[in-house]
This record gives structure tokens, C-alpha cells and sequence, in this order.
């Protein structure tokens, strides 16, 4: 007979950082969040044009994609999978050898040079076996609603795989990195979807409040399968007017999903309302995108893209993180002073980033620096508050 989650939790007697997956995987994504665009901008100021045997920018879109992003996403899927599935958590001695393969998989890529094709394949490895480890919970688990997400994980491996192959064969890596935004876009459209609503309803009730957030429903099915469509088309015809319309609408209903949640009577809970600017990054994203297709002119396709990355992932991965390991670990959920100043950190260094290539003119390369390192102070000071918790015991117990 399998043994009960709940019981086996209570019996792991190792180190606390290895009891669930969002231990490891959110306090050294945190910090490889922190340190790698240092990096990239100490190459880019100094005219550096590679990072090991890797083209600088590719190495900077891989490590922030394949590296940050990949890490918050392990470790909010590895929690959030046994609780959708009711079966044991990856713990102990795999988890800790799941977080080696991804650290051994920076450090490959640090070393390209040396490793060569080594490198893509130890890269690559943490992605895939990721991918088996949570194909086999949803499908042993019986979770068929949750097949969905398995399948844009496992289009997140595959774009790593193609972006490896890409530079293996000095051909374009653009269109990986495009199909990995768009899973990750997709990713906080359908995962987003469930918790930011959720999530503010339940603070809301115990506010005692009414008019709470619309639920699920018809509209946002419809929001999400735009969504889809817009970002296909846009790996397909990244800089067509069609796709740029279809942007345009996905952005349009999405803003409209996000105002249905009410999060203006959020305010008084930074740990709730950070879920909502989180979110708003998509459709501004989005919009922005679609401006920059149809009127290059008016707006840079860089700033474009980086609110989606800088703004949208950049925020609600701090969002998430420092819910969830408030959350998971036995603490009030309810922001301090250190966590709202991450909140602060991560829009005020989105918003500049956003804003560098629109009018700043010959500032915009200081402007650049100061994002870099706005963004990556809101991770380091993550690491500094939410280290000590991630790697301590939960209180009251498993």
C-alpha cells in the first residue's frame, strides 16, 4: 500500500532546503536572478562580445529564460503538483540531485567554451528530467485537467533543446527564445488565472468585503485561447501588422480579465495586490508588443519584450515566491517592509527598463544600469529576507 503524503512528510527527517521543491529551486533562482544580469551588463558595458563560447545577448536571454525562469517554475510546479495530485512531494536525496543537475547546468553555461556540446547536454538534462517527474505525478495522480501544464513544460525543454542546437549550429536562436516567452506568457495567463482570483477572493471574505472577483468562466477561456493564438502567430510572424492586431486583442481582453478581478481593493495587502500589477505587466505587454509591430516608431520592440520579461516575469515570480514561502513554510501571509521593498524593487526596475529605449535618449545606457540593478537588488534582497525561512524548518511542523 503507498504510503500517506502526509505521513511521509512528517517522517523526512534531512535538511529543511531539500523537504519541497520550492525551497532550493526559488532561493538560488533568486540569486542566479540577481547575479546573472550584473553579469550581462558588465559584458555589454565592457564590449564583450561572448560569455564563454556563447554570443553575449544569447547567453543573457538563456540564462534569464532557461536559468531564472526554469528554476521559479520547478520549484513552484514540484509544490504545486502534489498538492493538485495528493501524492508525495519529490524530497530528500531527488529533489537535492533535480537542484545539482540545475546548478550544474549554470555552470556549464559559464564554461560553454570549455565544454562545448557537454554543456548543451547537461543544460539541457534539468529541463527533461523535470518534465518526466511531472508527466508521471499527473498521470499516476489520475490529474488530467493538469496535462495542460506538463505540455507547456515540456515545450519549455524543447525550446531550451532548440536554443542549444542553435548555437551548436550557428544558426538563429531567436525562434526558441520566442516559443519560451510565449510558454512562459501562457503559463501566467493559465496558472495566474486561477490563483490571482483566488487568492483575493479568500483575502477579501476574511476582510469581510463583497463584491469579490468574477470566477472562471467563459470570458477568460476565451481570453486565454486569444492569447494562444496571438503568441503562435507571433513565433510565426513576429513582426507582421496581423500579428501585431492580433496582440493588440489579447492585450485588450486581458486587461479586461485582470480588472475583473478587482484588484484596486487590494491596497491594503501588498502580498495580494502584487499578484495584480503582476499580472497587469501581460496585458500591457501584450498592447506594447502589438504597438511596436503595427508602429515600430512608437514604440521599440525592446521595450516591448521587456515588459513581458522584465515586467510581467520579473514581478510575478516575487509575487508567487514570497507568497508561497511565506505560505508553505508555517509564516503569516502578510507583506513586511523587506517584501515590500522587493515589490518596489522589481516594478521600478521593470518600469525603467520599459522606458530606457522609448525616450531617454543618450541616458539610455545609464538608465540600463540602473534597471539592471534595481532588478536584480529585489532578487538579492529576496535571497537576504526569504533565505533564512526557506532554509529553516516549517514551523509547527511538516
Amino acid at each position: 500500500m503507498p504510503k500517506d503524503p502526509i505521513a511521509a512528510r512528517r517522517e523526512y527527517a534531512g535538511p529543511a532546503l531539500f523537504s519541497y521543491g520550492f525551497r532550493p529551486f526559488f532561493l538560488f533562482g533568486a540569486l542566479w536572478a540577481a547575479v546573472s544580469p550584473l553579469l550581462w551588463m558588465h559584458a555589454y558595458a565592457g564590449g564583450d562580445a561572448m560569455v564563454g563560447a556563447a554570443p553575449a545577448l544569447a547567453w543573457h536571454v538563456h540564462e534569464m529564460l532557461f536559468g531564472f525562469i526554469a528554476a521559479v517554475v520547478a520549484g513552484f510546479l514540484l509544490t504545486a503538483v502534489p498538492n493538485w495530485t495528493g501524492r508525495l512531494p519529490v524530497m530528500g536525496w531527488p529533489l537535492a540531485g533535480l537542484f545539482v543537475l540545475w546548478a550544474t547546468g549554470r555552470a556549464a553555461m559559464v564554461f560553454y567554451d570549455e565544454l562545448g556540446l557537454a554543456a548543451a547536454a547537461i543544460d539541457s538534462a534539468f529541463l527533461l528530467v523535470l518534465v518526466g517527474l511531472l508527466g508521471r505525478e499527473v498521470v499516476t495522480g489520475g490529474n488530467a485537467k493538469n496535462i495542460p501544464v506538463v505540455v507547456f513544460a515540456s515545450l519549455f525543454a524543447l525550446a531550451n533543446v532548440g536554443f542549444h542546437a542553435a548555437l551548436a549550429l550557428g544558426l538563429d536562436w531567436r525562434p526558441a527564445q520566442g516559443v519560451a516567452i510565449a510558454v512562459i506568457a501562457m503559463l501566467i495567463a493559465l496558472i495566474g488565472g486561477r490563483i490571482v482570483p483566488s487568492f483575493t477572493r479568500n483575502w477579501m471574505v476574511q476582510q469581510g468585503k463583497d463584491h469579490l472577483p468574477a470566477p472562471m468562466g467563459l470570458y477568460d477561456r476565451a481570453s486565454l485561447l486569444a492569447l494562444g493564438l496571438a503568441l503562435i502567430v507571433w513565433i510565426s510572424l513576429p513582426f507582421d501588422w496581423f500579428t501585431g492586431a492580433l496582440l493588440l486583442i489579447a492585450g485588450a481582453m486581458h486587461a479586461v480579465r485582470v480588472l475583473r478581478w478587482k484588484g484596486w481593493r487590494t491596497g491594503a495587502e501588498a502580498l495580494v495586490c502584487i499578484l495584480h500589477v503582476g499580472y497587469a505587466w501581460l496585458p500591457l505587454a501584450l498592447v506594447l508588443m502589438g504597438v511596436a509591430m503595427i508602429a515600430p516608431g512608437l514604440v521599440p520592440a525592446s521595450a516591448a519584450l521587456h515588459a513581458l520579461t522584465a515586467g510581467a516575469m520579473g514581478t510575478m515570480t516575487l509575487a508567487v515566491m514570497t507568497r508561497a514561502s511565506l505560505g508553505h513554510t508555517g509564516r503569516e501571509r502578510k507583506a513586511d517592509l523587506w517584501t515590500g521593498a522587493i515589490y518596489a524593487l522589481v516594478v521600478l526596475g521593470a518600469l525603467i527598463r520599459v522606458a530606457a529605449p522609448i525616450g531617454l535618449g543618450q541616458a539610455q545606457f545609464a538608465a540600463l544600469g540602473v534597471s539592471a540593478a534595481l532588478w536584480s537588488g529585489a532578487f538579492a534582497l529576496f535571497v537576504v529576507r526569504y533565505g533564512p525561512i526557506l532554509a529553516a524548518p516549517r514551523r509547527g511542523g511538516a
